[in-house]
């Protein structure tokens, strides 16, 4: 596997992006961006960049959003609005024409703004454990969690500065890894993504980035207006087992992909939150599925 890159791109002041190739690149082959869940970075997605079938279907290409990974921008302030034009702004960057989206959790709402964005672009996406509404209280009758109640001691929690030796509490860490991975998370698992989340999230900067991307989960605008203008075709997958955000959930929101080319909601049984980490197997093959059809 190719290590974590970065490009450049004019986005929030100029803005720099990290990237991650499964293989070179192959101009014959379509794309399949993959946008990571939260406080996550591209290494949410070694289970489909070792996978050999998906490999040979498409160049897989992570992206980390604003306030993860190694990603960076002059100004200090973001939105999801602002990872889906930054999204974008890479692919045009690496001369990438066309691609099909994939994204977990944040990343599925990530996925389909830019195929709100930019429908000429964006040939497919696949939303992945999510949900396209804000934290309303109409989510919360669905059966999904309480964002606000989730996010909000962290957000104060980090409001005062730090000095350059603080990282990431690992109880911050852990209470990340239950709600996407379920009550048992593998020992190896959570050992590998505290020390990740220590190495992305350390110093003030850090806290400040880890801050914002709470505010951005907790306060975030809803798309239900919006997903009309998606026209290109939405497989969505949903585990019987996410504890944050609810099956009955996406088959509401399936329905409002009233434009797209297609919309179907495949639900995973046991499926977790975090599902292209836990269900790869399905979510690999799903994905090869959909690309083979819609190329």
């Amino acid at each position: 596997m190719s290590t974590t890159d970065t490009v450049q791109i004019p986005h929030l002041g100029g803005s720099t992006i990290g990237y991650r190739f499964g293989r070179a690149y192959d101009a014959s082959l379509p794309t399949l961006v993959m946008v990571n869940s939260f406080s996550t970075s591209v290494e949410l997605y070694r289970p489909q960049f070792a996978d050999e079938k998906l490999s040979a279907t498409a160049n897989l290409l992570a992206l980390e959003p604003y306030g993860h990974g190694r990603t960076r921008a002059s100004h200090g302030q973001f939105t999801y609005w602002d990872s889906a034009i930054a999204g974008l702004q890479v692919l045009d960057a690496l001369g990438i024409p066309k691609a099909f989206v994939l994204g977990t959790s944040q990343g599925g709402w990530i996925a389909a703004r830019m195929a709100v964005l930019a429908p000429d672009t964006v040939t497919g996406i696949i939303p992945l454990g999510t949900s396209m509404d804000f934290e309303s209280q109409r989510s919360r009758e669905l059966g999904c969690w309480d964002g606000v109640e989730f996010c909000t001691p962290a957000i104060d929690a980090l409001a005062a500065g730090v000095g350059d030796d603080w990282v990431i509490p690992v109880e911050l860490v852990d209470a990340v890894l239950t709600e996407g991975f379920g009550e048992d998370v593998p020992a190896e698992d959570r050992a590998f993504w505290r020390e990740t989340h220590q190495a992305n999230y350390t110093g003030d900067d850090g806290r400040a980035r880890l801050r914002l991307a709470s505010i951005n989960l907790r306060d975030r605008d809803g798309l239900h207006g919006r997903l009309d203008s998606v026209r290109c075709p939405v497989l969505w997958l949903h585990g019987t087992a996410d504890r944050v955000y609810s099956v009955p959930n996406a088959e509401a929101e399936i329905e409002l992909f009233v434009n797209s080319a297609a919309a179907e909601l495949r639900v995973v049984e046991g499926g977790q939150h975090f599902l292209s980490a836990t269900d790869p197997d399905e979510v690999n093959a799903a994905a090869v599925e959909f690309i083979d059809r819609w190329r």
